[in-house]
């Protein structure tokens, strides 16, 4: 028996080993492939070469990636989720080699997963539940999900005996390991690239995600996630959530109730349903806003088949969303919140300089960032794309597309952006959100959404128009300095000490300097005053402060005025 057991462990070692090397194989390959066609062949003067063929090596790399994750599960499963989401920005060929990957996964063998469940809850199978599914109604990289029902006494306790009892697939955690030592391995390769090291710390990344991964195979924080998503959504009849049974949890094994409905990406079934689907686009985009900028907790992993959508039999064309698998969720602070809410006050405004600005304080641009340029290509980004949905990006000219790109390619390929930590999920999330409401409606416009989104913010007030009104007393102190400080630049400039990034900027300068201290005079002066307002309808004692100060700018604003 012990040399039985000796033999069965040396084999999964093996296979084990195996399947590190597998991953390796295909990572170089694509690495090595990458780098030819598009740094080597470009260098070499061949740029139309490797562009002509892109599309089909694309195409390629993904089914051969298909083949592999569908034959390794794992973590593999979870990397090709994450790309077939993503119609909005990846090429169809590409997305439709990746779909139906996590169907292809196949169910583990139903006597392992019963002693599964046997040794984790001290209990046979039969004496756990009144009656238990064979067939799985889901088989997931990690783990896989089988109908059941509680025992009578226990569907008294719980107020329901139609159950989903989730269970680890074993010996899971032996193939994580592996999983995230091949990334790590790919990592350290990659930050040996200077075009990726100098944006993003590919190690740092993969250790966030290896966290996370490791967090997921924890059916007890699994159940402590989806009972802090749900407290956060309470008081919103547009969520809905599974009830836990904690009499039959445990680490490998979650036991919820049965919550199945619509699929939120069949449209066919929302449409006999009555509801429309772009109202589901819609209103999974609040939702998802409501986690990124509100509650700052968000789901990790939106793809459609953690998600479904009830109907609300007694209002035609009603429903509420119902969100699933809570193992992969992000986590934003405060101060990181406070900066995002002032990027979607930006982007609803259109206001390039602001998105600018929200996206330096957010640490996506390194300080040598050339602000004037990039404010540029910003602008006229939002005069021309602004407001067009998924259809209209695809019925664009092709040729006015590229004329563009080419305009500021440069900027583009020099732009010192760097990826922060630990927003690796949150990019996945907005990612696979994005992939949901472009199936639900490719004519569906994200615009529609930030702009009610973003007006709500800003009538409910709190965080963001209090921090804004904290920082206008800075900003009457930078405001105040700035005559002092572009009286400097303009003598420099008059005596050929300052370098310009543009033939007009010493005009520019002179003009700015002419009537700086009236203008800004009047908008310190509107700051104080409109934040005391606000803040004073709200009994806030700082409202008072802003409203008294604000006297100041008015007076200088008149004297310099009467004075002219």
């Amino acid at each position: 028996m012990l040399a039985e057991s000796q033999s069965d462990s040396n084999k999964n070692q093996a296979a084990l080993k195996a399947r590190y090397r597998r991953i390796m194989r295909f990572a170089t390959a694509v690495l090595v492939q990458t780098w030819w066609f598009e740094l080597a062949l470009p260098s070499l003067g061949l740029r139309k070469i490797s562009a002509k063929g892109r599309i089909k090596r694309l195409s390629r790399q993904a089914r051969r990636f298909h083949d592999l994750a569908a034959s390794l599960g794992g973590l593999m499963i979870k990397l090709g989720q994450y790309l077939s989401s993503r119609l909005d920005v990846l090429p169809e060929a590409i997305t439709k080699e990746l779909e139906g990957l996590q169907d292809e996964v196949k169910p583990e063998n139903i006597a392992e997963i019963k002693l599964q469940i046997a040794k984790e809850l001290g209990l046979p199978v039969d004496e756990a539940f009144s009656w238990f599914d064979e067939i799985p109604i889901a088989a997931a990289s990690l783990g896989q999900a089988h109908r059941a029902k509680l025992s009578p006494l226990l569907a008294e306790l719980t107020g329901f005996e139609d159950i989903v009892v989730k269970i680890l697939r074993p010996g899971i955690e032996e193939i994580v390991e592996v999983d995230i030592k091949a990334l790590r391995r790919v990592g350290s390769i990659v930050s040996r690239i200077k075009l990726v090291s100098r944006r993003a710390n590919a190690p740092l990344l993969v250790e966030e995600f290896a966290e996370t991964s490791f967090q997921e195979i924890n059916y007890l924080h699994e159940a402590e996630n989806l009972n802090r998503f749900r407290e956060n959504f309470l008081d919103d009849s547009k969520v809905s959530t599974p009830e836990i049974v904690w009499e039959r949890t445990s680490k490998r094994v979650l036991t919820l109730s049965d919550v199945s409905a619509i699929k939120i990406t069949d449209v066919d079934a929302l449409t006999a349903a009555g509801i429309d689907s772009n109202a589901v686009a819609a209103e999974l985009a609040r939702i998802s806003f409501q986690q990124y900028f509100i509650t700052g907790f968000f789901h990790a992993d939106p793809h459609p088949g953690n998600i479904f959508v009830k109907p609300d039999h007694a209002n035609l064309g009603d429903f509420t969303l119902i969100f699933i698998d809570f193992g992969m969720m992000g986590e934003i602070t405060p101060q990181v919140r406070s900066d995002l809410q002032r990027l979607l006050i930006a982007l609803a405004a259109r206001d390039p300089k602001a998105c600018l600005e929200a996206t330096q304080r957010l640490k996506f641009l390194l300080p040598s960032a050339d602000e004037v340029e990039l404010e540029r290509a910003f602008t006229e980004l939002f005069d021309r794309f602004g407001g067009l949905s998924v259809s209209d990006l695809i019925k664009t000219d092709p040729k006015e597309v590229r004329d563009l790109a080419l305009e500021y390619s440069q900027i583009l390929r020099t732009l010192p952006f760097q990826l922060p930590e630990n927003f690796l999920l949150l990019f996945r999330s907005l990612s696979l959100i994005s992939g949901v409401t472009s199936s639900l409606n490719r004519e569906f416009n994200l615009w529609d959404a930030v702009d009610p989104f973003a007006q709500t913010l800003l009538s409910q007030g709190g965080g963001v128009l209090r921090s804004l009104a904290n920082q206008a007393v800075s900003t009457v102190v930078a405001l105040a300095g700035l005559p002092r400080r572009i009286d400097s630049l303009v003598n420099r400039a008059e005596k050929g000490n300052l370098a310009t990034r543009a033939p007009e900027t010493e005009k520019r300068i002179r003009i700015l300097g002419s009537g700086l201290s009236r203008l800004t005079m009047a908008i310190t002066f509107s700051t104080l005053l409109l934040a005391g307002i606000y803040l004073r309808s709200r009994g806030d004692e700082l409202g008072n402060y802003l409203l008294g100060i604000s006297v100041i700018p008015l007076v200088g604003a008149i004297g310099i005025a009467s004075g002219k």
